[in-house]
């Protein structure tokens, strides 16, 4: 569509990418923790900067105490800390200043308790075994750990009387920050206390800070010891959420979000989503107000907020209102310096049990970009003819870890994409500086959510068709490209039930594929409910599947022929485990909206039970466990039993873990949070 290019062309004009560079400098300037006064004066900066562009805005309160619930959510308190140190007084020869709260605010675990007062430091290799405590006493003594923060604290401080903790890990992200990587930087690590929790300070060393502190402990024959001072508070308080308003005429609304919070200066997380979206509400309000692009239809909404739990207080007071919220779009660590971030600028799906237009669409736009005269970072073809960008870029399946997390949950149905830079080689550290922004990525980000925003706010029935062209021609691609991969992999086969096997499979993929494509073009009807021939474009997938299935099967026949097999054999059906068959025998039925925080409610369950969810987790490396879990939630409705939803979720990541699965829904069960 001509008018696609044209409004992305007037909003990257419009758009600067200085401006939002200088947001991002100004915002990693305020310690945002979520729920503190430092975060409030970031909201309040927000909002003024709102104020001066005439954009309607205002700041939401939320209770930040811990009784106040946001559907199975509990709130925290506030926390307010105005100075901590952490001085090493022994041996004598040794001593000297380890933290500094005021010079480096990620120096102390956020929301660490006060505390004043000297102590022996005991080492722990990890600290998240029993066993590691054997012979290790560790009452009244402060422990340094590079493990699981949460785990070191049960272990250390709640059974075994530890006063404090000393944290000095690092934790690798793989590909640009391999282990033992920024050894003179502090990780960003945070307490999130729960009503009741034994409370403790802590501080964070570099990882050399921390090989030194180990050797003198290991070495030294006399106690090492430290005096650990914290001047904070935790009170019942406040967490603001700021709300934006460009106006539409329908009762309907497109949702921009992008969380506010993190400490001093976490400038790409995620001062440089909260700049991206302060950025693509003035443009667009300029815009609109000088009469270059018409008033939208539909409200177009800005939230800045603590991440997730902002988006969970906003959105439980607000359930009447949902169905009007027809998708959204979420800004996180969106202004990466790819050349020292080792980044890629991503386009997140939503779930799939989310199924929408909202990806296709956003996808389609990034597209434009490179299209648009001018656009930073592109480059012409050496013929002068076409031209390509300069940045990495890729679409990527939904993993959450964010706001769409709670938005794109199906119990809220706010289909919501994310646009983020990921992986980020100073991801969670002090070294998270402006420096490491470019204002030309926040410049993109800023223009392509702006655009998305307004092409949604402004759709109807002529708009709603195209799009529907669009997702099929998308999907058609995507069902040619697993056809191809199954053809080429049965060239590789030697036997025929290998062969017969990946038809099968090949057939229930895209069965699976056509399904949730049906549901996507399905939610075409929330931006044109009458005309966008939604019955028209699912057939027409249907019958990209049924020719491409047909296709791939002659490719494998040829191959069998060649294989001298008449014929390929007959699969018969794959035996269940006793687990999968225990599944089968469970639907699981969700009580409340959103996404559910296990970790919140295992206090609630018995210790052999906790106990058996930790080990549990133990052996599953990495944080995969996370994803899969909220997926699974998110396929739960009512109807699906529990195999079926492991099925599903094997579908959509490639993994399957039935009894991880298993264990989590019978938690949820006892805690009463899912019924049978």
């Amino acid at each position: 569509m001509k008018e696609l290019r044209q409004t992305c062309t007037l909003i990257w004009q419009a758009c600067s990418g200085e401006s939002a560079w200088q947001s991002v400098c100004d915002l990693s300037r305020y310690h945002r923790i979520q729920a503190s006064p430092g975060y409030r004066r970031a909201a309040q900066w927000i909002h003024q900067r709102l104020l001066e562009a005439e954009i309607e805005s205002d700041i939401l309160s939320y209770p930040a105490d811990e009784r106040t619930n946001f559907w199975t959510w509990t709130s925290f308190q506030e926390w307010d800390c105005t100075d901590a140190t952490l001085h090493l007084t022994a041996p004598e020869e040794q001593v000297g200043q380890l933290a500094n709260y005021r010079a480096n605010p990620i120096s102390v675990i956020q929301r660490s308790a006060p505390f004043e007062g000297e102590a022996e430091v005991v080492l722990l290799e990890d600290g998240i075994e029993e066993s590691d405590y054997d012979d290790v006493d560790v009452t009244g003594k402060v422990v340094l750990s590079g493990g699981d923060l949460r785990r070191v604290w049960e272990l250390a401080v709640v059974q075994r009387g530890a006063v404090g903790l000393i944290f000095d890990g690092m934790r690798a992200v793989p590909a640009v920050r391999p282990e033992g990587d920024l050894a003179d930087v502090r990780q960003y690590t945070s307490f999130w206390w729960l009503r009741g929790d034994i409370r403790c300070f802590g501080f964070v060393l570099t990882p050399r800070q921390g090989q030194a502190m180990r050797r003198l402990l290991k070495d030294s024959d006399k106690p090492v010891c430290v005096r650990a001072k914290v001047d904070s508070r935790l009170y019942d308080g406040a967490m603001e959420v700021v709300s934006a308003a460009i106006p539409g005429g329908q009762d309907e609304e497109v949702v921009v979000v992008a969380h506010l919070c993190h400490p001093i200066p976490s400038a790409n997380d995620n001062a440089s989503g909260a700049a991206a979206a302060l950025e693509a509400a003035r443009t667009l309000q300029s815009l609109v107000r000088s009469g270059q692009l018409p008033a939208p239809k539909r409200t177009i909404r800005f939230l800045w907020l603590p991440e997730m739990t902002g988006s969970l207080a906003y959105l439980a007071g607000r359930e009447g209102e949902l169905d009007s919220m027809v998708a959204g779009v979420n800004l996180d660590m969106v202004g990466e310096d790819q050349n020292q971030t080792g980044s890629s600028w991503l386009i997140e799906r939503p779930p799939d049990a989310a199924a929408s237009f909202a990806p296709d669409l956003l996808a389609r736009l990034r597209d434009e970009l490179p299209k648009i005269k001018g656009m930073t970072g592109v480059s012409p073809s050496h013929t002068g003819l076409g031209a390509y960008p300069l940045y990495r870029q890729a679409e990527v399946p939904f993993s959450g870890g964010s706001d769409h997390f709670v938005f794109s949950d199906p119990t809220v149905g706010v289909s919501m994409p994310m646009i983020i830079q990921w992986p980020d080689r100073y991801y969670h550290t002090a070294a998270d500086t402006p420096d490491r922004t470019d204002p030309q990525s926040l410049a993109r980000s800023a223009t392509l959510a702006a655009a998305y925003a307004y092409w949604l706010a402004s759709a109807g029935n002529e708009e709603a068709l195209w799009l529907g062209y669009e997702m099929v021609a998308r999907f058609k691609a995507r069902v040619v490209d697993t056809a191809q991969t199954a053809v080429t992999e049965a060239q590789d086969q030697t036997d025929g039930e290998t062969l017969a096997r990946t038809i099968i499979d090949l057939d229930r993929r895209l069965a699976y594929l056509l399904d949730r494509q049906k549901a996507a073009l399905a939610t075409l009807e929330r931006l044109a409910p009458a005309d966008c021939l939604v019955d028209e474009f699912q057939a027409e997938a249907e019958e990209a599947v049924r020719r491409e299935l047909a296709w791939a099967r002659g490719g494998v026949d040829l191959h069998a022929a060649a294989m001298h097999l008449d014929r390929l054999p007959i699969i018969p059906p794959r035996e269940t485990s006793e687990e999968e068959q225990q599944a089968a025998g469970l639907v699981p039925v969700r009580k409340a909206p959103g996404p559910i925080p296990l970790q919140q409610h295992l206090p609630r369950l018995e210790e052999e039970d906790r106990l058996a969810w930790g080990q549990l987790l133990q052996e599953r490396e990495g944080w995969g466990h996370h994803t899969l879990t909220s997926l699974a939630l998110y396929w739960a409705d009512g109807r699906r039993s529990l195999l079926d939803i492991a099925d599903l979720v094997e579908l959509e990541t490639g993994s399957r873990d039935v009894a991880l699965l298993l264990a989590y829904f019978r938690l949820l069960g006892k805690l009463g949070l899912v019924g049978f």
